[in-house]
Order: C-alpha cells, then sequence, then structure tokens
C-alpha cells in the first residue's frame, strides 16, 4: 500500500498506474488510500487504462473509453486487470478491461484506440476564470477546516498529493450554501512527467474523478462530507481529443445538468491553459439522501 511522504508523492503515483504484468494480459496494480478506506475510482480508471495501452499496438492513442464502477475497491489491497483483446483494426484497437479484487468485478471497462489521423477541427471556446496563480489549493483549504476532518483520516487527507488541484470559487464542504451547478478547478501534477503520452494520458483519466459528481450536489446545498450524503461515482465516459500535458495547468470545467432519483449527472470539459479542448467527461453519480425521520 503507498503510504503519504511529500518528497516522492508523484513518483508514487506514476508507479502506482505503471502496472505489474503477471501473465499475458493480466496485471497486478497497488492500491492507494485517500483517507476513505475505499479505492478512489480514478485510481482504478487510471490504472484500466494503463493495462489496456499495455495490450495495443505502438503508434495507436486512446480517444474512448467507458467504464462501470461495479463494486468498492479495498484500498488495503491489491486489483488485478485482465485486459481482452477485443479487435484490432487497421484504424482502431478496441479493448476490454475488467478490474478484480477479492474475486469480484469491481469495474467494466472498454476502451478504444486509434492510429493518429488529420480531418475537420473545430472545438467550444474556453471560459476564463480566475486563476491559477493567486487561488488556494485544495489542500490549504482545507488546511483551514482542520479541525472539522475526522481525526481518523486528517492526516492522509491533509497530506501533499500528487495533482494539486486549485478551485475558482470553493465551496466549504462543511457548510455548503446553494449554488449554480457550475464549478471550475485548474489543476496538474506537480513535478515534472516523462514525455511517453500515454503516461498524461491514464494520468488525466486519474485526475478526472475528482471532483465532478459533487457538482451535482451544488443546487442541494449539500457535499461529500455531510452525514446523510452518499456519494458514489457509478459510471465514467471519456473522450481525448487533442495532445496535453499533465505538467502543466489543465483547467477542468464541470456542470451538472440533472439529477434526480438518487443519481446526479455531471459533464466536464478539460481545456489547456491556452483554451485549447482536451478531453470531455461524463460521469452520473450516486447522490443518496439519507433522510432520517422518527416514525
Amino acid at each position: 500500500m503507498f503510504e503519504c511522504r511529500e518528497d516522492d508523492v508523484l513518483k508514487e503515483l506514476i508507479e502506482l498506474l505503471k502496472l505489474e504484468k503477471i501473465e499475458e494480459n493480466i496485471f497486478r496494480g497497488q492500491s492507494q488510500d485517500l483517507g476513505f478506506g475505499n479505492v478512489f475510482g480514478g485510481q482504478v480508471l487510471g490504472q484500466a487504462l494503463s493495462a489496456a495501452y499495455q495490450t495495443v499496438p505502438a503508434g495507436r492513442g486512446v480517444h474512448s473509453l467507458h467504464a462501470y464502477f461495479l463494486r468498492p475497491g479495498d484500498a488495503k489491497k491489491p486489483i488485478v486487470y485482465n485486459v481482452d483483446c477485443i479487435r484490432d483494426g487497421k484504424s482502431f484497437t478496441t479493448r476490454s478491461v475488467i478490474a478484480i479484487q477479492n474475486g469480484r468485478a469491481i469495474l467494466n471497462m472498454a476502451a478504444s484506440f486509434q492510429v493518429a489521423e488529420t480531418g475537420f477541427d473545430h472545438q467550444d471556446a474556453a471560459p476564463q476564470p480566475a486563476g491559477p496563480e493567486g487561488i488556494p489549493s485544495e489542500r490549504e483549504l482545507a488546511l483551514k477546516v482542520a479541525d472539522q476532518i475526522p481525526e481518523s483520516i486528517r492526516e492522509k487527507i491533509l497530506c501533499k498529493k500528487a495533482i494539486e488541484i486549485r478551485p475558482v470559487d470553493p465551496v466549504n464542504p462543511f457548510a455548503p450554501d446553494k449554488r449554480k451547478p457550475l464549478r471550475y478547478t485548474w489543476f496538474k501534477a506537480v513535478g515534472r512527467l516523462p514525455d511517453d503520452p500515454m503516461v498524461h494520458q491514464y494520468m488525466l483519466a486519474y485526475a478526472s474523478d475528482f471532483g465532478l459528481t459533487v457538482t451535482s450536489l451544488y443546487p442541494h446545498g449539500q457535499s461529500f462530507w455531510q452525514p446523510r450524503m452518499q456519494v458514489a461515482s457509478l459510471d465514467h465516459a471519456m473522450w481525448f481529443h487533442r495532445d496535453f500535458r499533465m505538467d502543466n495547468w489543465l483547467l477542468y470545467v464541470m456542470e451538472s445538468p440533472n439529477a434526480g432519483k438518487s443519481r446526479g449527472l455531471s459533464r466536464g470539459k478539460i481545456y489547456t491553459r491556452e483554451g485549447k479542448l482536451v478531453a470531455s467527461v461524463v460521469q452520473e453519480g450516486l447522490i443518496r439522501y439519507h433522510d432520517v425521520k422518527k416514525k
């Protein structure tokens, strides 16, 4: 299990996502405890994409993935990834990945890879929120409310992370207000990454799960930390549009167009600092409110 040591958190995350090959098309990844006992969904996404990539012919990059989170993962145990080589065509390669822990599937993912091609090009214009300079990171914000974080997980919550996140106009998770379901965050790796595009792509898959579902709680004045809320990612789809680097600042624009039946739908667009749209994300999450009433 990976511990929080501030001098090498990025190196540990790279190793975490790299995986160990234990048999043909079978890989094993260690788990990371971010403080909640269950494995962070982005970790399983990033590792599953890493496993798929290791079976794909050179020269093909991921353009989309679609995943279902089936069960919570145990952060104290490793995860095995079985890759099924569905198809290798002239232009596209398709892979199916099952993440297994304790003999049961915890994630089912399909990913598609494409040879580099040119074609028509257009994109949505990027918004221009404040930052990233001059706004505090999530860690700095957490330090201000450290006394409200349960002592049993406080150290892991407050330790330095490999991905620095700087939210624009952040919500106090212990006293959330009602607001429009729209949020902006800046994020990047805390150090230099290898030049291999694959590393940046599975690192982005890892980071894409941060904060997406909670956007659907904004209109309701709730947060992940509220005692009656049960929040979890249910499924996750992602499209990779253009080249980028995870060690440069990226802007994550998140919005939630719908919530109902204890589920919230959130959409994300990820831009470079220069305004280039590099990825789109859609996720549905469980947002179950346990309304305890006396009979």
